[in-house]
């Protein structure tokens, strides 16, 4: 079995910081991870430094021994409550123009034997906390990364046959092709790459499709465009001109719909792993825009709580296309982590609309977006709905239609 080099997790760390947050010389750089991810951290709190950072500041989150003690044993009120202190200092870095990178280790365990309501009532707060911060994230004010490292836990889920050991460097070598970053020089592998999805990009945007008609054997449904909506693929620039990459790996373009205009069913293809609680198997009926009737094999009640976030967490924001034959896909596994799984399906997301999808929608009041029917919500939760069987029409101005998708993939 190949073992992972110490050079090629350097290439992976310096792939995130000079590609992924695109830390600038003088910047300040905040890194959330996992205590798990201490050593990973490090190794790219080097890189930040040497790509210029000012300063990196380390938020460490929570083990998930100790995630989970908290939700077992804290008294309810625990879960009305959010240190303001924290939600207060990531607005006053984003108005710094601060870089913020991080390392996302889901486990789809995490909440097993939680009541749901708990988990459910600690988002919701920490997301009306991060309300402000997140507006500005969304928004692309400032640029943001996220990127995943092998757990223990989750190299267990995908090789359960292998010991933890080698499951772990089967799970290195996975991440890091998947992320692009297995090459001698991903860096450059990444700027062929982001020009692929540009050129895919402008090839959409230049059609103006009023309206897009999925169909498979589980999915019947249409979703009506904005007129000035606008496509975008992975790579974002920030207030000031900065270019950044949003998600390592990523294959998608997207768009946002119009919040109205979205009617019939759609079904997952890939289980959703909801902030520790996994939903399988469920689908979503839409009457103008709205989830009017839900079910779910597993996990119903914590998609029950998810769409009860708020007014907008029953209705989508995004609307994502990914090829069915694509490197993710082709590895013919759940990855229980959506950063992979979405980039190996298209995929909606329920909850809010990226303003940056729409022409002018950076400079928008919030009253102005919800005019041009930009959904709003404290959630945005991708879900995976691509398939082989999947057939997607376009319908242009003027009332044609079009293959966009065929089996799966590209119709053109």
């Amino acid at each position: 079995m190949k073992r992972i080099s110490e050079l090629q997790l350097d290439r992976y760390a310096e792939l995130a910081v000079r590609v992924g947050a695109n830390v600038q010389k003088g910047q300040k750089l905040v890194l959330q991870a996992p205590v798990t991810a201490a050593s990973f951290a490090a190794r790219i709190t080097k890189k930040a430094y040497e790509a210029g950072a000012m300063v990196v500041m380390n938020d460490w989150i929570d083990s998930d021994e100790i995630i989970r003690s908290k939700f077992l044993l804290a008294p309810d009120e625990a879960f009305e409550w959010y240190p303001m202190w924290r939600a207060k200092g990531m607005e006053e870095l984003a108005e710094e123009g601060a870089a913020v990178l991080q390392i996302y280790i889901p486990n789809p365990d995490l909440y097993e034997g939680v009541d749901p309501a708990r988990v459910a009532a600690a988002n919701k707060v920490k997301q009306q906390a991060l309300r402000n911060y997140r507006t500005k994230m969304m928004n692309d004010d400032i640029s943001w990364s996220l990127i995943s490292i092998p757990s223990p836990e989750w190299a267990k889920r995908l090789f359960p046959d292998l010991s933890e050991d080698e499951a772990m460097e089967e799970m290195w070598a996975l991440v890091l092709k998947m992320a692009r970053a297995d090459g001698e020089n991903p860096i450059e592998d990444w700027k062929a790459h982001l020009k692929v999805l540009a050129e895919r990009r402008e090839l959409l945007n230049n059609k103006r499709y009023k309206k897009l008609h999925y169909r498979s054997q589980i999915t019947d449904l249409t979703i009506e465009l904005p007129e000035d909506h606008l496509w975008l693929s992975a790579q974002s620039e920030n207030g000031q001109g900065t270019s950044f990459v949003p998600n390592i790996p990523t294959e998608e373009v997207f768009t946002l719909p119009l919040k109205t205009g979205v009617n019939g069913v759609v079904g997952s293809t890939k289980p959703l792993n909801y902030r520790g609680s996994l939903i399988d198997d469920f689908r979503l009926t839409f009457k103008d825009g709205k989830i009017v009737e839900f079910s779910a094999a597993k996990g119903e009640e914590a998609l029950k709580n998810m769409l009860a976030t708020d007014e907008g967490a029953s209705y989508l924001g995004e609307v994502a296309l990914v090829p069915y034959d694509s490197p993710i896909s082709n590895t013919n596994k759940i990855f229980y982590n959506t950063l992979y799984d979405e980039n190996a399906s298209c995929h909606l997301a329920i909850g809010a609309a990226y303003p940056t999808t729409l022409k002018g929608g950076r400079k928008m009041s919030r009253e102005e977006l919800d005019k041009h029917g930009v959904n709003d919500s404290l959630i945005h939760e991708d879900f995976m709905m691509g398939s082989a069987d999947l057939s997607i029409d376009g319908e242009l101005a003027d009332g044609t239609k079009e293959a966009v998708f065929r089996n799966g993939n590209w119709a053109f």
